[in-house]
């Protein structure tokens, strides 16, 4: 019997993500001046505020005004009418040091030694069902975010487009989990309001939406999953109708509240615990982005279909208390999944420091984390360039998304004997 599966994603300038992106540039800046930074920062938008708070350890100071200032003008929030814009909106900030009960748990005199930030657990996921590993449906879901953003910066199809969307995708699946065929796409857009007949603006956002936006999509995908949007589909463009007030004015936007969409989509399982806002010390991310590395290299290395990872720590000790292998299934190898979890341990060392060096995570990578997904996304080397309050400025060549390079695959298929 063949079921059905939904995954959602949000864009850039949904209040959620807008607050995500303004804590995790907060991030890069305190760790390009100071790499020893320790840093939890959230932020919260609404109607012409931003508001900052935290905790930081760090040697640097920050214009910390300007930072969200220039990212929210980056998404693309500069017009008086959207009653939230960088230029004018109000920054309050009440970040404050860190408190010394909680460094004292992570800093050691032996870096090797140092302790995760936090308890809790942390889950990575992989599938072979997309060249990225990640599950189909929010990968599409992503991808139409991303073209919609692009169609909007371009401000020539579709020109009334602005900042604030969400996507979902439902995938029919066959009962030996195989997608079969797109069951429905739900696109909601905020517009301008560009006619005074409310019927008019939504007939012309669903066919522009669906003759402009969903080609493009597919244009750009592999040609088994190009088979999979069919004349069948279901769309539901804008719902609820028109969609003029959004962004902050339209609803508040908090750091760390879309952890479903930053992840699997609701494939696999999920720990908790929010990224954006922490520094690598931080396991509820940390951890989160090397368990993500271990289940995409098990699945390229042919170990498995589909895997789910789950590691576990206590708040200031360095080793974990427990690594987990979950295959479905689908290993290829006569071992248990305790057994593979016990070969993995042996194969990636998962003390927060260790995690830190393999993964290069004490270097400014984190803004682009912040908007469609921290999983599934390309690794990149490039130069970044930062400037403090003082005028100093540094450039360093940096490695982003290294969580999601296969760069075991040799090692696991030595281990496994593959």
């Amino acid at each position: 019997m063949s079921y059905l599966f939904t995954s959602e994603s949000v864009s850039e300038g949904h209040p959620d993500k807008i607050a995500d992106q303004i804590s995790d540039a907060l991030i890069d800046n305190f760790l390009a001046f100071d790499k020893s930074s320790k840093v939890a920062c959230e932020t919260m938008v609404t109607t012409g505020q931003v508001f900052l708070a935290g905790e930081v350890k760090s040697k640097t100071y920050l214009d910390v005004q300007k930072i969200a200032r220039d990212v929210i003008n980056k998404i693309g929030y500069t017009k008086g009418a959207y009653m939230f814009d960088g230029n004018s909106c109000g920054v309050l900030s009440a970040i404050h040091e860190q408190s010394p009960d909680i460094n004292q748990g992570v800093d050691r005199a032996n870096p090797e030694e140092q302790g995760a930030g936090d308890q809790g657990m942390m889950f990575g996921y992989a599938t072979d069902e997309t060249e990225n590993y990640m599950p189909l449906a929010l990968e599409l879901s992503h991808r139409l975010l991303i073209e919609l953003a692009a169609l909007r910066r371009e401000n020539k199809d579709i020109p009334y487009l602005r900042p604030d969307a969400k996507s979902q995708v439902t995938i029919e699946y066959s009962d030996d989990n195989v997608p079969q065929r797109i069951d429905a796409i739900v696109i909601s857009t905020q517009h301008d309001d560009f006619d005074k007949s409310d019927d008019v603006m939504l007939a012309k956002i669903k066919k522009d939406i669906v003759e402009i936006l969903i080609p493009r999509v597919v244009a750009k995908l592999p040609a088994h999953l190009q088979k999979l949007f069919t004349d069948n589909i279901t769309y539901h463009i804008n719902p609820t109708g028109v969609f003029v007030i959004g962004g902050p004015h339209g609803d508040t936007g908090l750091t760390g509240r879309k952890i479903i969409v930053d992840t699997y989509g609701g494939k696999g399982a999920h720990g908790g615990g929010a990224f954006s806002g922490k520094d690598p010390s931080k396991v509820d991310r940390s951890g989160a982005y090397a368990t993500r590395h271990i289940a995409k290299n098990l699945v390229a290395a042919g170990l498995c279909k589909e895997v789910l990872v789950q590691v576990s720590y206590a708040i200031g000790v360095a080793k974990p208390t427990s690594i987990n292998v979950e295959t479905y299934g689908t290993a290829t190898v006569d071992l248990t999944d305790g057994e593979i979890s016990k070969k993995v341990e042996s194969l990636f060392d998962m003390r927060p420091y260790f995690i830190e060096k393999r993964l290069k995570l004490r270097s400014p990578i984190y803004s682009e984390t912040a908007a469609y997904g921290h999983m599934g996304r390309t690794p990149e080397v490039k130069t970044v360039t930062f400037t403090n309050p003082m005028g100093e400025t540094t450039s360093e060549e940096v490695e982003t998304f290294t969580w999601e390079k296969l760069d075991y695959v040799d090692a696991i298929k030595e281990a496994f004997k593959l």
